[in-house]
C-alpha cells in the first residue's frame, strides 16, 4: 500500500475538520452582520417584546392559584396549596358551570360559522367595486363601529331595538304590534350575533383586502381573455389565493373560541338571566370574583387556556394534511 493512500483519509478528516470550523465561523460572522445591519429595527421592536414579556408571559406564573386555597390578602407565597380541589367544577355535576359551558359551546359554533366568514365577503364585495371614492367612503363606515366601546354598542341597540326604543315607538304610532327583541332570552343569541357582527366584521376585512391587493392582476387579464367571467374568476383566482389566509385566521380563532364576548354578555345579563346569557367569562366573574373563589376562578382560565392550545394545534396538524402550512410548519 502507498503512502499516499494511508496519509489521504487523514488529509480529508483535516480538510473536513477545517470545512466545519469555516462554515461555523461564517455562520457565527453572518448572525453578527444580520444583527448589526438590523439593529434600528431590532430597537425598535424590543419594547413592544419587553412588554410583551411582562404583561403576557410572567402573568401566566399566577396561575400557581388554581391549585391553591388563595386570598388576596395571603398572598400566593402563603396561600396553602389544595392540589386539585380547585377543578371540582369539571367532575362535581356543577349545574351553573355546565350551563355557562353550553352557552359559550353554542355561541362559539354560531360566530365561527356566521360570524367569522363575513369580514371575508365583505372584503369580496369591497373590492369589486369600481369606483375607488364610493370603495373608500363604504370602508370608513365599516371601520367606524370597531373603535366604539360595547357599552356604547349596547346603548345604540337598546335605544333602537329595546321595549321603549325606536321600533317599538314607530310601531305603537301605526298601530302594529310591538315587537320585543332586547330582554327576550330565547333571542339573546341572535342579538349577540347580530352584534359582533355590526361592531368587528368591517374592521376583520382591512387584512383580507390587504390579500386581495397583492392577488396578480395578470391572471385575472388572462381568465378574461379566455372567457371567464366574474364568477369564474372569483371561484379559480380570488378565493384559492386567499384559502392559505383564510386558514390562518380560523386556526387562531379557535385558539380564542372560548372567548366570546365578556364585556358585551354581562352588560345585556340582567334582563334575560342566567340560564340564557351566562357563559364561562361571565361564570367566572360571578362565582369568581365576586364569590371570593380565586382559585377556582384561575382554574376556569387554565383549563381554557389549555384547551385553546389543543384546539390550536389539532387545526395546525389537520391543515398539514391537507397541505396547508397553518400556523406553523410541520
Amino acid at each position: 500500500m502507498s503512502q499516499s493512500s494511508l496519509t489521504r483519509p487523514v488529509g480529508e478528516a483535516v480538510t473536513t475538520a477545517s470545512s466545519a470550523e469555516a462554515a461555523k465561523g461564517h455562520r457565527h460572522g453572518t448572525r453578527l452582520q444580520r444583527l448589526s445591519r438590523d439593529k434600528l429595527l431590532i430597537g425598535i421592536g424590543l419594547p413592544g417584546a419587553i412588554a410583551l414579556v411582562l404583561f403576557q408571559y410572567v402573568p401566566l406564573l399566577g396561575n400557581v392559584i388554581a391549585f391553591q386555597n388563595y386570598q388576596p390578602y395571603l398572598g400566593i407565597t402563603e396561600a396553602p396549596f389544595i392540589g386539585l380541589q380547585n377543578f371540582s367544577f369539571l367532575w362535581g355535576g356543577n349545574p351553573t358551570f355546565y350551563n355557562a359551558l353550553l352557552n359559550t359551546l353554542i355561541l362559539t359554533i354560531i360566530q365561527t360559522v356566521l360570524v367569522f366568514p363575513v369580514p371575508l365577503v365583505l372584503a369580496l364585495l369591497l373590492s369589486s367595486l369600481a369606483g375607488e371614492r364610493l370603495k373608500r367612503l363604504l370602508q370608513s363606515i365599516l371601520y367606524m363601529p370597531h373603535f366604539l366601546s360595547w357599552v356604547i354598542v349596547v346603548a345604540l341597540f337598546q335605544q333602537m331595538l329595546g321595549n321603549a326604543g325606536m321600533l317599538n315607538t314607530f310601531l305603537i304610532q301605526h298601530g302594529l304590534p310591538q315587537f320585543h327583541i332586547i330582554g327576550v332570552p330565547d333571542l339573546f343569541r341572535v342579538l349577540i350575533t347580530t352584534q359582533a357582527i355590526w361592531k368587528d366584521a368591517g374592521w376583520g376585512t382591512i387584512i383580507f383586502l390587504a390579500a386581495i391587493s397583492q392577488i396578480d392582476q395578470e391572471q385575472y387579464e388572462a381568465a378574461a381573455v379566455d372567457g371567464a367571467n366574474s364568477w369564474r374568476r372569483l371561484w379559480h383566482i380570488t378565493l384559492p389565493s386567499l384559502k392559505g389566509l383564510f386558514i390562518l385566521l380560523l386556526i387562531l380563532r379557535l385558539g380564542n373560541s372560548l372567548n366570546v364576548g365578556f364585556e358585551q354578555i354581562i352588560l345585556q345579563q340582567g334582563p334575560v338571566g342566567l340560564q340564557a346569557s351566562e357563559v364561562l367569562d361571565t361564570w367566572v366573574f360571578n362565582n369568581g370574583i365576586i364569590g371570593g373563589n380565586w382559585g377556582m376562578a384561575a382554574g376556569v382560565g387554565l383549563v381554557k387556556m389549555v384547551v385553546g392550545i389543543g384546539l390550536v394545534i389539532g387545526a395546525n396538524k389537520l391543515a398539514h394534511i391537507f397541505g396547508e402550512r397553518g400556523v406553523y410548519e410541520k
